[in-house]
């Protein structure tokens, strides 16, 4: 078995997913894979801005009526491997929360839009070593935004090897621990014609481990999507697949996908009552 972690080591010192590039800062030669997003901060190896950052948006809930009563948001979107660490997750968790990723305008216009947040890798190369696993995920924001909903997705990337598929499929595994969020994305996609799995054998690939971010929620359940490379990759324009260039080179493929997970956070959104 290919462990996710062993892979994204080996992978952490050549240019990972399409060449992402967005700046010339190289991994730091004596640079060891962090245990927790905590450490990785503490760590003076690393530079918030330079090697890494992170993105995050929380809506304001203002209630003081005594009559009526202020939408609560229930989702939040979340891309705990993005930038260069796990290409195209940035982009895609701003989409399904309702924000195109260019210009960060809400799309569509009529929303609904969700929280969000988003670890990035940031160095021309080299950005695997920066991978947290979801387990260990301890950012305070992101935290906080998955404590307080009922609903999380987590954008994640794979190989095809992981998920005991063919090499060079693209797919999109679902995991994570609520079963029928899962099953309405797995609904959701193949309506799309976008080819979708069970996410099942290895823990961190599945998401079914309650401490793994995105199931720390409310209900103590989440979704967890891992998408491979390939389908990442033809989500963007040939050659346009970094971290400077993805966000306006979308191809339609990037749009239905996104559309059939907001589905799916539609759908299982309309079965919950907020008292």
């Amino acid at each position: 078995m290919i462990r996710r972690r062993t892979l994204l080591t080996a992978l952490a010192t050549t240019p990972v997913l399409s060449g992402v590039a967005v700046t010339t800062t190289a991994t730091p030669a004596a640079a060891a894979e962090p245990a927790s997003n905590t450490a990785l901060y503490a760590d003076p190896t690393w530079t918030e801005g330079v090697h890494w950052g992170r993105r995050s948006r929380r809506h304001l809930i203002d209630d003081q009526s005594r009559t009526d009563r202020a939408p609560f948001l229930r989702s939040t979107v979340i891309a705990p491997h993005g930038g260069g660490i796990e290409g195209g997750t940035s982009e895609l968790c701003l989409a399904i929360a309702g924000y195109h990723p260019a210009d960060l305008a809400p799309t569509p216009v009529a929303g609904p839009v969700h929280d969000f947040w988003m670890f990035e890798g940031l160095m021309s190369s080299g950005n695997g070593a920066l991978h947290v696993t979801s387990t260990h995920c301890d950012d305070t924001i992101a935290r906080s935004l998955c404590a307080g909903s009922l609903n999380v997705v987590s954008l994640h990337g794979c190989q095809p090897e992981q998920a005991g598929l063919e090499p060079g499929a693209a797919a999109v595994l679902v995991g994570g621990l609520n079963s029928t969020f899962r099953q309405y994305l797995m609904e959701e996609f193949t309506a799309a014609d976008i080819r979708a799995v069970t996410a099942s054998g290895e823990e961190e690939i599945a998401g079914i481990d309650p401490d793994n971010i995105c199931n720390r929620t409310l209900l103590g359940m989440g979704a967890q999507l891992e998408m491979t490379t390939a389908l990442r990759t033809a989500m963007f324009a040939p050659g346009k697949n970094t971290v400077a260039d993805r966000a306006t080179n979308l191809l339609p493929s990037f749009w239905t996908f996104t559309a059939a997970t907001r589905r799916a956070i539609d759908r299982v959104e309309a079965g919950q009552t907020a008292l």
